[in-house]
């Protein structure tokens, strides 16, 4: 049997004492694999695999709201540049290489910087950083490798969604994060549906479920939790910032990603207390599965105890000869066969009064 693997924690690549704003790039990440998109109300250009930064920057301004999406982060120089380019913070930039922050808002001059985790697959808890600058007319997203839950929204774009493209990058910084915020949906449901069948298993007379397997559901949901419960709070800054990126008209929509992040919370938080009742109900079954044992086992030892009784009665070495009174049925015929039936007697009469008393059967 394979060993179980356990997720360990990113750990801070920085060394102690580094000086503030330093990329520390990850050595095993991938390199940039960088996608544009430039749109307004009536045209949207694209280009999905960007090698020259220059050409970027050349037409950032051309239509009302570019969106530059980075899958990879293991070229600092390209980061840099495009820093450079948009008038990133460095501070900023180095939270978008160490991949351990915990969802937040912070304003910078000229931008906002807004840090969540986005599920990778809606079977697992597998997360990454989706790191994510809004500025005045443009978006900037930083993810860890290629791939993610955006698709949606690209293609919204594409085919000329009325509302999305007639407006400003604070929509579009919001679509970011509402395809973000209910991809746990999915994720949350799988995790539902396995702990519905185990509870089905546990409740009824299927082969019993390995408590390893609840454990790790468990583990699963906590870590579920540690980031959907901050998404409440990345909203409730957006919502109550004084900031000008976001528009008035834009404010309902944060408030119904809030509404989703609040919806998160509570099923990630049903679904912890139905892991933990399962895992009770598990030990109970231990539980009462090692009473009918033990229960078996008295009833057996039970039984022998008189049986034990009457064969060490007359399992006693007194001479009949000495004395009449000294067991006489040791010189009678039927004394064996009598023995036997005696002990086959009271061990029927045990049986029938353990039934009666509704202790077995």
């Amino acid at each position: 049997m394979s060993k179980r693997t356990r997720r360990r924690p990113p750990r801070r690549r920085s060394l102690p004492g580094t000086s503030p704003g330093t990329l520390s790039v990850d050595p095993e990440a991938g390199r940039p694999e960088i996608q544009a998109l430039f749109y307004d109300s009536e045209t949207a250009e694209e280009e999905t695999d960007v090698r020259d930064l220059a050409r970027i920057e050349g037409r950032v301004g051309s239509r009302a709201v570019t969106w530059i999406n980075v899958s990879g982060l293991g070229d600092a120089g390209a980061l840099t540049a495009l820093g450079r380019m948009f008038g990133l913070h460095h501070l900023a930039l180095e939270d978008v290489v160490n991949v351990h922050q915990r969802p937040k808002v912070e304003d910078y001059e000229g931008n906002q910087f807004i840090v969540v985790r986005m599920p990778r697959n809606s079977d697992s808890a597998d997360t990454e950083q989706m790191s994510l600058f809004v500025g005045g007319n443009f978006v900037l997203t930083f993810q860890e490798r290629p791939g993610d839950c955006l698709d949606p929204v690209r293609k919204r774009i594409r085919e000329g969604s009325t509302r999305i493209r007639s407006s400003g990058a604070d929509y579009l910084a919001y679509a970011i994060l509402d395809a973000v915020t209910d991809g746990y949906f999915p994720v949350l449901d799988h995790y539902g549906d396995r702990l519905l069948a185990l509870e089905e298993n546990l409740l009824g007379d299927e082969e019993d479920v390995p408590v390893a397997v609840l454990h790790d559901l468990k583990r699963d949901l906590h870590t579920l939790r540690g980031h959907i419960r901050p998404l409440r709070e990345v909203f409730t800054s957006l919502l109550r910032a004084e900031s000008s990126l976001f528009t008035a008209s834009t404010l309902p929509f944060l408030r119904d990603c809030y509404d989703h992040a609040m919806q998160l919370i509570d099923l990630v938080e049903s679904h912890r207390e139905l892991a933990t009742s399962l895992i009770e109900l598990h030990r109970s079954n231990v539980g009462n599965r090692m009473n009918e044992v033990m229960k078996v086992l008295t009833i057996i030892a039970t039984i022998f105890m008189p049986m034990s009784f009457i064969a060490g009665v007359y399992g006693m070495n007194f001479d009949p000869s000495r004395s009449r009174w000294n067991m006489p049925e040791l010189g009678w015929a039927w004394g064996y066969p009598f023995a036997l039936g005696l002990m086959a007697l009271v061990a029927l009469w045990m049986l029938f009064f353990f039934r009666r008393r509704g202790w077995i059967g």
